[in-house]
């Protein structure tokens, strides 16, 4: 299992309640560039459309050994593989107030490219700045600690 793209952003902005796997309905340049590592899960989240779910805005650079592609566009919603149960569970939960599913990680799984998704509640910016405090502080004692050694 390869991680070939993480959303760092969303650890940080968002309280993680579940995570899913999911495949992704991709085409053969769009894995080619996932796999160059040309994917950004930066402002990326799932929709619901019909009865299903897609992957929106995420962004993949083309692909430069496919050549001139005119009608490519990098941040079109892409088709989510899941099962019919999970894709109405994920649709019950994001219609609660205050979550949102957000992709997580992009991997993948021998051949296959599998998405990481999680149900999330925003966080607050009090407890963001309290995470980031937390953070100053845990690095201060690993100084400190390799300090005296």
């Amino acid at each position: 299992m390869t991680t070939l793209a993480e959303n760092k952003k969303a650890h940080f902005d968002y309280e993680i309640l579940e995570t899913l796997t999911a495949g992704i309905s991709l085409t053969g340049q769009e894995v080619k560039s996932i796999q160059k590592g040309h994917l950004s899960l930066k402002g990326a989240f799932v929709t619901f459309h019909g009865r299903g779910a897609f992957l929106t805005n995420a962004h993949i650079s083309p692909y430069p050994e496919a050549g001139p592609l005119p009608d490519y566009e990098p941040t079109r919603s892409r088709t989510l593989l899941l099962h019919k149960r999970e894709i109405n569970y994920l649709r019950a939960k994001s219609e609660e107030r205050g979550l949102t599913i957000v992709p997580l990680k992009v991997y993948s799984n021998n051949r296959l490219i599998k998405v990481e998704i999680a149900v999330a509640r925003g966080k607050h910016l009090y407890d963001k700045k309290e995470a980031l405090k937390k953070k100053d502080v845990q690095r201060e004692i690993r100084r400190t600690l390799k300090d005296r050694i």
